[in-house]
């Protein structure tokens, strides 16, 4: 799914909208010529009259009828052509002028959706994801490995953390380049700063460039959604939409899991989530401060086995990059 139903009729309207402002400056055109050369109307008329002629003359079988009213129009064609250019006006100037001449303004052409269309689709993806801005700052064009150490070895992963990291970095890169095939789902975990909702954003920005929808969302926001979905609030129908669409987007993002009220509300809404995703076949990034054995306490074994069977669990190692970056504390 690229496109929510309401996404896709906005932008089918920006089209009608479109259309409707081509026929009503075509109109103003039109008058403008008619008023300056009256000839020019008179011979519009004539070309009409000559080719319901021909038409008329070819179902009748007429075929040589036919061919003298169409060269008949030619004629009076290059005529009126001829009193526009002394008038100072292009050949086409009266004619319907196109915002996008590939699909005159339908958003489709060929029977598929025309570039402008696809064009208009990433600006909405871009903007319903609630992380259009960040995205032009935190991407893997921008990502930088200076800040990890490339020398001493991590007991825990037995390689250096730079090492790892650009592994991490790889499988990131390679959910990308597989998620037309295969929408899997990712645990990223990790202290503070160590690169998990960076890594989220390198992800959604290649994927809303290919025109997935995504969803980002801090697990808070996320559950007062699902809250005010289920119990109601204002802006009722507008709430639900939001709730449906964190079922059906193309790629879900869970930041900062486990920040949030934990209660069986959450553990149970947030089992509900990851299982009616999995099951739809779309793809969720989960990013936590907590350990596994953490979460595990916090929302019940039965939503961490989930994650754990079905889930690319990637742990993040290094310091907090935030502080590096500031210039504060030293990777020993």
């Amino acid at each position: 799914m690229a496109l929510s139903n309401s996404q896709f009729d906005a932008i089918m309207r920006v089209y009608n909208q479109r259309q409707f402002l081509n026929k009503r400056r075509q109109d103003e055109r039109i008058r403008e010529v008619y008023e300056r050369i009256p000839q020019v109307e008179a011979l519009t008329d004539e070309i009409a009259a000559a080719m319901a002629q021909a038409a008329r003359r070819k179902l009748q079988g007429d075929e040589d009828g036919a061919r003298a009213f169409k060269e008949e129009a030619s004629l009076l064609k290059e005529q009126k052509r001829k009193y526009l250019q002394r008038a100072g006006y292009p050949d086409d100037y009266m004619e319907m002028q196109y915002h996008c001449p590939c699909c005159r303004d339908t958003g489709f052409a060929d029977g598929k959706k025309c570039r402008c269309f696809r064009q208009m689709e990433i600006q909405v993806l871009y903007d319903q994801s609630n992380i259009r801005e960040v995205l032009e700052r935190e991407n893997f064009d921008t990502l930088s490995m200076e800040y990890y150490d490339r020398e001493r070895i991590d007991g825990r992963v037995g390689m250096t953390v730079y090492d790892y990291m650009s592994m991490v970095i790889g499988e990131c890169k390679a959910y990308v380049e597989n998620f037309g095939r295969e929408k899997g789902s990712i645990l990223f975990t990790g202290s503070t700063g160590c690169g998990k909702t960076f890594l989220s954003n390198c992800i959604a920005r290649e994927l809303l460039r290919q025109c997935y929808s995504v969803v980002y969302l801090t697990a808070t926001d996320m559950f007062d959604i699902l809250s005010e979905s289920r119990f109601g609030g204002r802006d009722g129908e507008e709430v639900r939409d939001r709730a449906a669409y964190i079922l059906d987007c193309d790629l879900l993002i869970i930041d900062d899991l486990g920040t949030e009220l934990i209660n069986t509300f959450t553990a149970s809404q947030l089992f509900y989530c990851i299982n009616e995703r999995l099951t739809k076949k779309l793809g969720t990034i989960i990013s936590t401060n907590l350990a596994l054995s953490r979460m595990q306490d916090e929302f019940t074994e039965r939503v961490t086995s989930r994650i754990m069977s079905q889930y690319k669990v990637l742990p993040l190692l290094g310091e907090d990059l935030r502080l590096l970056r500031r210039g504060y504390g030293k990777q020993g």
